[in-house]
């Protein structure tokens, strides 16, 4: 089981945005999550909030070892092509650790009050299916030309060639039967869905069936869900039902109490799994709960 800690990038300065994702660095998390929005998602008011992409690319070059990603990456915000140069901009800038993750976007009252266009569902969702195809192929750095539902590329090449060969892991969040899906069998190496392990047994048999229809091995994409890390003793319950489902990779939410809580499970259960990535300190002023007896 991988853990990353998610740090969207909301109501805070950017000083204490590094801090909190160098702490995750330091106590051994695989990676860390922001989101891809423009305004803050919750609380009243005005408030900061750093685009996701180029926030990706400075957090590189404060970080050395955790991997960096959006928890999603929406399509509505950035034409394909450019999604993909940005991409392999932050891979190169971080060598080699973008976890690239793509979904339809959502939020439309951000999209209308910042004069952002927002295509109904079934746009959006051939957009999405237009940028996963875009992007994979414009990662082989070979002239591509391509006819999409909604974006079309004539001759296109874009260089370097990624860091990660053949490319950076694409996640694709969501669970739609009819679209997300299927797309999830197509190209993604990370599902990731909310809800928990009970709730998506019928997406995740799904997924199985979809991806050896598409000729993959349902084994091969990686299961990711998320975790709350605001009570402990009910994160390692949580921990255990997504383990024992397949899953391999948990996002943990900020817990309100702040870096005690997330310093307790990664000296707690992150340690007893062995998951931790080369941590430099840990420091856990909260013990990690012990299973009952």
């Amino acid at each position: 089981m991988r853990f990353g800690l998610d740090v969207a990038q909301q109501r805070m300065s950017w000083d204490e945005l590094v801090r909190r994702v160098r702490l995750a660095e330091d106590l051994g998390f695989d990676g860390v999550w922001g989101f891809d929005h423009l305004e803050p998602m919750y609380g009243e008011g005005p408030g900061e909030t750093f685009e996701g992409l180029t926030t990706l690319a400075a957090l590189a070059g404060v970080t050395s070892r955790i991997r960096l990603g959006l928890l999603v990456t929406g399509v509505t915000y950035r034409h394909p092509a450019m999604l993909a140069i940005q991409a392999l901009t932050v891979d190169h800038a971080s060598h080699g650790r973008l976890e690239l993750s793509l979904g339809a976007a959502w939020f439309e009252e951000e999209h209308r009050r910042l004069g952002i266009p927002f295509p109904s569902t079934t746009e959006r969702f051939d957009l999405l299916e237009d940028a996963l195809e875009i992007v994979t192929r414009l990662f082989t750095g070979e002239v591509v030309s391509y006819e999409g539902k909604r974006v079309s590329l004539d001759d296109a090449r874009v260089r370097p060639l990624p860091v990660q060969r053949p490319r950076p892991p694409i996640w694709i969040g969501g669970s739609g039967p009819r679209r997300t899906l299927p797309l999830v069998a197509r190209y993604a190496d990370v599902w990731h869905a909310w809800g928990t392990p009970n709730s998506l047994v019928e997406a995740n048999a799904r997924v199985d069936e979809l991806a050896v229809e598409a000729g993959r091995e349902p084994s091969s994409i990686v299961r990711a869900g998320s975790l709350s890390l605001d009570d402990l003793d009910t994160a390692r319950k949580h921990t255990a039902k997504w383990q024992e489902a397949g899953y391999g990779y948990l996002v943990c939410g900020w817990p309100g109490a702040g870096d005690a809580h997330v310093e307790a499970f990664a000296a707690g259960l992150m340690a007893e799994l062995g998951s931790r990535s080369k941590p430099q300190r840990v420091k856990a002023d909260t013990p990690w709960p012990r299973p009952s007896t």
